[in-house]
């Protein structure tokens, strides 16, 4: 072969591997494209927004699948804004999402307009507003000039408190019809279970702490808050329906709860009780106006602790399991679930002492604040 032969076969040759080439480096474009999403879309995994979506109150009651569009029970809206309105949640999780931008951060705020029935409504961080003109306005980080409607919404956190009220009551009604037939006998079935810590309440809480006799008075009391404290917190634990949702850290919950406990105490409080409070023996007058006002204080602070013991503990159990299991998604490997599975494991039994705990400690403290208010005069 000559050699202009030879350069003309390897002009062809060059001219038909430039598109392969052309062909390989799209491939290699393309690739390193979708490893470039893949890297962003790993980085979207936020640990805190799963966190806070798990254990905050909701519309719906979140089985399985992806956060928008998985497997969950809808629960019905219920408004009170001219007239009352119901629908089904769905119509907001199955919304048009939108954005706005916050008018003092300049940052791109999230919310979702309603469907259907709630088309005149938008749903921010499960809170619902009236549309302003079809939009939401956003000022450092809150909605502005929208109409807040009141909601008496069916949540999760209230469907969970449906459902350990009832289970409360049918557990403890029937153990009331076995001692009602068969009298003081030795107990069975939940009774056998039950009496035990019916007996604790009564003896080491109320009787403990409220003294000549009068435990008795406020021992229906006691017994309501400490059960229905462990069985929410048992079911808090429990990660599927009707369990997983986190009531008793829930801060109004807890509020209510505490709120109860200060209502009894004032209402039973003695004049003994006043006297450390106006005229605290042993103190000098002069320093009366300062202690005024701390014992004053004294009467809120106390209560305000077993809100904050209840809710705190309880919540910073789910926030722990949560965060554990996040390691894995984090690193992206399921060889991190031979570490953090049973971590969370581990922190999961714990939680079963801290679910009791935390229900006897509320009775407990709730059984002393009273009996200090019903505490007579030493002489």
């Amino acid at each position: 072969m000559s050699l202009k032969n030879r350069l003309n076969f390897l002009y062809i040759i060059i001219i038909a591997i430039l598109p392969l080439s052309n062909v390989f480096a799209a491939e290699k474009n393309n690739s390193e494209l979708k490893h470039d999403e893949k890297k962003s879309h790993e980085k979207e995994f936020n640990v805190s927004d799963m966190i806070m979506h798990h254990i905050k109150d909701a519309h719906e009651w979140h089985l399985w699948g992806p956060e928008h569009g998985g497997t969950a029970v809808y629960l019905p809206i219920i408004l009170l804004d001219n007239g009352l309105k119901t629908f089904s949640s769905k119509n907001f999780y199955d919304g048009t999402p939108k954005a706005a931008i916050d008018k003092k951060t300049n940052e791109l705020v999230d919310y979702v307009i309603g469907v259907g029935p709630a088309a005149e409504y938008a749903m921010v961080h499960e809170k619902i507003y009236k549309l302003n003109n079809g939009e939401l306005t956003f000022e450092d980080g809150h909605v502005h000039g929208s109409i807040k409607p009141w909601d008496f919404s069916i949540t999760k956190n209230v469907l969970s408190l449906f459902f350990g009220a009832t289970l409360i009551l049918v557990i403890m009604f029937s153990v009331a019809k076995f001692y009602k037939k068969n009298g003081a006998v030795a107990p069975k079935g939940l009774a056998k279970f039950l009496e035990p810590l019916v007996v604790f309440v009564r003896d080491d809480i109320a009787k403990a702490n409220i003294s000549n006799g009068k435990h008795t008075k406020y021992l229906p009391y006691l017994l309501t808050i400490f059960f229905f404290i462990l069985f929410n917190n048992f079911l808090g634990l429990i990660p599927i329906l009707p369990g997983g949702a986190n009531l008793t850290g829930n801060i109004t919950v807890t509020l209510f709860l505490s709120a109860c406990t200060l209502i009894i105490t004032l209402l039973s409080s003695n004049k003994n009780y006043w006297k450390h409070i106006f005229a605290t023996p042993g103190v000098p007058i002069a320093l009366l106006p300062i202690m005024i006002p701390i014992e004053l204080v004294g009467i809120f602070t106390k209560p305000f602790a077993l809100m904050i013991r209840l809710f705190a503990n309880m919540t910073a159990g789910h926030i722990i399991i949560l965060a554990l299991i996040s390691i894995i998604f984090i690193n992206q490997n399921a060889a991190w679930g031979a570490l953090s599975v049973p971590m969370a494991l581990f922190i999961s039994v714990l939680e079963l002492l801290v679910a009791f705990l935390q229900a006897y400690l509320f009775a407990m403290l709730s059984a002393l604040f009273i009996g200090a208010a019903l505490e007579e005069a030493h002489h």
